[in-house]
């Protein structure tokens, strides 16, 4: 029997190498095509995220700073207080306002120098004090209780209209039964005794029922003869 010779096709390794090397070259090119078309899109996305990262924590770092500085005027406020040195008091409470208006602590400063200066019989710097708060202050919590401060003030010094104008603005929602009841006290004052009751109504209803304020507006509706709208003995309750 003669030998069966089995041949085997030689790849030669030149091919191979040329194979890879035209695969690699493709995906380059791929490549390079994508880089041109999206690369200048990515580059500034990137650039965008990072800067975006670092004005947020600048922004950080410079709140809490304010905040810091903020905070020790502000304790300066309160030690003027407690020693009674309203000059002090004033000082500091400029220094907030020039530099750091839109903080917490500026508003705050300014509701505790308007309440030294009225109880030293001082007024008109109360007034002030809270005018600039009710204008200024960076929230709106503050703004409501200083107009509300402020109208009482004014309703002391007779001065009804801007105290109605004071509590006539808009105001955050828990504020509703406080501002109600202080417009009834104004028109009261006024003579309006009609208008005064629906403001009691309304504050009547506005506050929760466990609160001691509501009885205080139940015994102002009663003293003008009226049962509050909604209790439990309301004359249109009590015909039901």
């Amino acid at each position: 029997m003669g030998d069966h010779l089995t041949i085997f096709p030689l790849i030669p390794t030149n091919f191979m190498a040329n194979h890879l090397d035209l695969e690699e070259q493709e995906q380059l090119d791929q490549l390079k095509h994508f880089w041109n078309t999206w690369g200048t899109l990515i580059s500034t996305v990137v650039v965008l995220v990072f800067g975006s990262v670092a004005v947020w924590n600048g922004y950080q770092y410079w709140q809490n700073r304010q905040a810091i500085q903020a905070a020790a005027l502000f304790d300066a406020v309160d030690v003027a207080a407690r020693a009674g040195d309203q000059g002090r008091m004033e000082q500091a409470f400029a220094d907030l306002r020039s530099k750091y208006a839109g903080t917490t602590q500026a508003a705050q400063a300014g509701l505790a120098l308007a309440k030294s200066m009225q109880d030293a019989g001082n007024a008109q710097g109360a007034k002030e004090a809270l005018t600039w708060v009710a204008e200024k202050a960076g929230d709106d919590g503050y703004k409501a209780l200083a107009k509300l401060r402020l109208s009482s003030v004014l309703m002391d010094q007779k001065e009804l209209d801007g105290a109605l104008a004071q509590v006539s603005g808009t105001f955050p929602a828990e504020f509703d039964a406080v501002v109600a009841d202080r417009k009834g006290d104004i028109l009261m004052q006024q003579g309006k005794q009609d208008a005064a009751i629906a403001e009691y109504n309304k504050a009547f209803k506005a506050f929760d029922d466990r609160l001691e304020y509501r009885r205080l507006v139940e015994v102002k509706l009663n003293s003008l003869g009226v049962r509050p709208q909604g209790s439990p003995t309301a004359p249109d309750e009590v015909k039901k």
